[in-house]
């Protein structure tokens, strides 16, 4: 029988062949690539010393392929807990050194495991992916994890955060698990995700690829929107993940942490005074108006690259996180299309998962025409921004700041889909349509039979414009509460927000709505 010393020393030995991972040939190649081993990146993500291991000594059961003969301790995945900024949360890292990070049937449900223990608890995942997809020896048993995984992303999504890190190769079915997280952070020049690679594409379209442009993070970041934020590094992309755990609430039960700062609540913003430029078809960038609001100047957009047409993003306001969408005048003049109504309405229901207010800043002319878009699905997509605003009851704040024009109206946090504060600007223009399209349909006869056609359109442009483009004519009939001068725009939402922060609102009981996807 062994002793006591026998025995420890057993267990250390095999805690130590599970930390060494795939050995110190593979852990160099790692680094040769300018990427940090699994553990590196736990220790780097996580408060220092807080990491606690579950699993380590698991090992995969496959006796095929002589898979017998090759067994490491972890199977490829390192799993556990620890804190970020003092508040806990679950994570795992995939480790490329061991089978390439490759997702076995116990590679998969160490991640289910953790997944459950998070969803228990109330507390968010972050996982980091590197992976070369599904471990073919396995064949159906990793199919079947895989699965097992995206179960539980699904139970638990708007239960608790789900943050995906995606540090090297994402590939087939490993890509619908950060898919269904609620943001996906990429590693520029390191990180891929695809379901068919170049060289399966060029066999079966005959088109002829790069791993970049195909799925690199920019054009995940860019053109199709999968991921929500690109990377220089590993580091910068660890940062982000600790940053956004550091703004969101643990669980759907809780609100978001409070930040300390030092800027006043009833801070005046005079450059908003002349923000919007006297032609009102003249550009500006709307990141300003959101920077002069929000505490200290912090913004951390979500989606910078993709749909630039609207901004998303967090901040604080009086120590608060908030959510914020904005239509961006400086891309295709603020219009809504079918990218940008799915990103902030994905945003907006995210926000209203999780107890965050949103603060919705307008300019916007109308959905973007064209039969693209009317081919494409405008109507079904901007439908799904009217229902997430619809749906939503968290405090909802709106400042028309421009142009709101049409059903674009409705849609961006209007009175009628139930916001609880409706502010404009005096520089606010609200109605159906523009003055001269309008003019155009109203008084087509009267300018045609008009000694100058061309004077009297100029003429009755000016009439419409002083008659139905300015904010006077919805804040008579309730549908603005205020209209306020720009540099009041902070103090007022402040206060509002402080009103509103215990707000309740029920909606009737069903299992789920039907959005239209």
């Amino acid at each position: 029988m062994e002793s006591t010393e026998e025995r420890l020393e057993d267990l250390r030995r095999r805690k130590a062949r599970s930390q060494a991972g795939g050995g110190q040939q593979r852990v160099d190649a790692q680094h040769n690539k300018g990427k940090l081993t699994a553990r590196e990146r736990l220790e780097y993500m996580l408060d220092e010393g807080s990491f606690q291991e579950i699993d380590a000594l698991v090992e995969h059961r496959c006796r095929d392929f002589e898979m017998d003969k090759n067994v490491i301790p972890g199977d490829g995945v390192i799993c556990g807990h620890g804190t970020v900024d003092g508040r806990p949360i679950y994570c795992f890292a995939q480790d490329f050194t061991v089978y390439g990070g490759s997702l076995g049937e116990m590679h998969g449900l160490k991640i289910c495991k953790v997944l459950d223990m998070a969803l228990k608890t109330g507390a968010p995942v972050v996982g980091l992916n590197d992976s070369g997809g599904a471990r073919i020896q396995e064949g159906v048993a990793s199919l079947g994890s895989y699965a097992e995984i995206f179960f539980r992303n699904v139970r638990a999504s708007g239960v608790i955060p789900q943050i995906s890190v995606i540090m090297g190769p994402c590939a087939g079915g490993a890509v619908y698990s950060p898919a269904i997280t609620d943001f996906v952070i990429m590693v520029d020049k390191t990180a891929h995700m695809f379901i068919t690679g170049p060289e399966v594409i060029k066999t079966v379209t005959n088109e002829v690829v790069s791993f970049e442009d195909l799925g690199g993070a920019s054009t995940h970041g860019s053109k199709s929107g999968v991921s929500h934020f690109t990377a220089d590094g590993d580091e910068e992309a660890l940062g982000l993940a600790r940053q956004l755990v550091g703004m969101l609430p643990s669980n759907n039960m809780e609100k978001p942490p409070l930040k300390r700062t030092s800027d006043p609540a009833d801070r005046d913003c005079e450059p908003l005074n002349n923000l919007v430029p006297e032609d009102l078809d003249k550009p500006y960038d709307v990141r300003l108006a959101i920077e002069g609001i929000l505490d200290d100047g912090a913004f951390l957009e979500v989606q910078s690259e993709w749909a630039a047409n609207i901004v998303v993003g967090f901040g604080h306001l009086t120590g608060n996180t908030v959510g914020v969408v904005a239509n961006q005048p400086n891309v295709l003049a603020g219009c809504l299309d079918i990218d940008a109504s799915d990103k902030a309405a994905r945003f907006v229901r995210f926000c209203d998962s999780f107890n965050i207010p949103l603060i919705t800043l307008v300019d916007v002319p109308g959905f973007l025409p064209g039969t693209n878009q009317e081919w494409g699905g405008i109507i079904r997509h901007g439908a799904k921004l009217l229902y997430a605003y619809s749906e939503a009851t968290v405090p909802k704040m709106t400042v028309i700041l421009r142009k709101a024009y049409g059903g674009a109206y409705d849609v961006m946090g209007s009175k009628h889909v139930r916001a609880d504060l409706n502010i404009a600007w005096p520089t606010a223009q609200i109605a159906v349509m523009g003055a001269e399209g309008a003019v155009e349909i109203i008084h087509k006869n009267r300018i045609n039979n008009a000694r100058n056609p061309e004077q009297e359109r100029e003429r009755l442009v000016e009439e419409f414009n002083e008659t139905l483009l300015n904010p006077w004519k919805a804040a008579s009939l309730g549908y603005l509460d205020d209209v306020i001068e720009p540099q009041e725009t902070r103090k007022r939402l402040a206060s509002s927000l402080a009103m509103l922060l215990d707000k309740e609102e029920l909606r009737p009981a069903r299992k789920h709505g039907n959005i239209p996807l």
